[in-house]
């Protein structure tokens, strides 16, 4: 099959329906327009004369809405690589999924490599000021596991930045600052006589990783602020 055989998807629908080119490109990126049974989700996809284009029942020109997504990252992978569809939590695949999701994502607030825990990814530009304007006054929970045996005076140490310092557990501090640095954690740690040996962000403002399994990830809804 050569080029010249087939035409854009776009310009099918669009005689199809019929609809302008536009409305046709809205209706293919909604995920509403199907070639031989398979949804297609690119409007310059090229389709030959005898295939069947179908669309949806529901197909609607409603404007998509920007996606914020939150991921459970894990320890020392990448986080945009585990931006796949089957990464999805089993919350998110009850919202309906779109491939134009996880494009022109921007990471915010991001981690380190080695740390682990809630990390943020959005196209909705009101999301991403917000993160960047208010991040250094956002509180950010952080679990830091540490080795060794903390200083005397120690913990008044830690406490003296710009947020709360507490011990979990013998081996776990909790830290609820702003705004934190992974590096600057370690360093005052150690300057408590501790070493940090891991890292994990629980929460961005009033946003936590609740039940999110590690290395999956959901989106953000509408009623939920950070």
């Amino acid at each position: 099959m050569t080029e010249d055989t087939t035409i854009r998807l776009a310009k099918r629908v669009a005689e199809m329906v019929p609809c302008s080119r536009r409305e046709a490109e809205i209706y293919i990126e909604g995920a509403f327009v199907s070639v031989d049974g398979m949804v297609v989700e690119e409007p310059g996809a090229r389709v030959a004369p005898h295939q069947q284009v179908t669309l949806a029942p529901d197909a609607t020109l409603l404007e998509i809405a920007p996606a914020t997504i939150l991921l459970h990252k894990p320890a020392g992978v990448d986080a945009l690589a585990c931006l796949t569809p089957e990464a999805r939590s089993a919350e998110a695949q009850r919202t309906r999924f779109l491939q134009r999701h996880l494009r022109n994502l921007t990471a915010c607030l991001p981690l380190d490599a080695a740390a682990s825990g809630l990390f943020v990814f959005t196209q909705d530009y009101r999301v991403q000021r917000k993160l960047v304007e208010e991040g250094a006054t956002m509180e950010q929970e952080i679990i830091v596991d540490v080795e060794g045996k903390i200083a005397e005076g120690g913990l008044q140490l830690l406490n003296q930045g710009s947020g709360k310092v507490s011990w979990q557990n013998e081996n776990r501090l909790r830290f609820a600052v702003k705004p934190p640095k992974p590096a600057l954690i370690a360093k005052l740690c150690a300057e408590a006589g501790l070493r940090a040996t891991a890292q994990k962000r629980l929460r961005i403002g009033r946003i936590a990783l609740s039940g999110l399994p590690e290395g999956q990830w959901r989106y953000l809804h509408n009623h939920e602020r950070f």
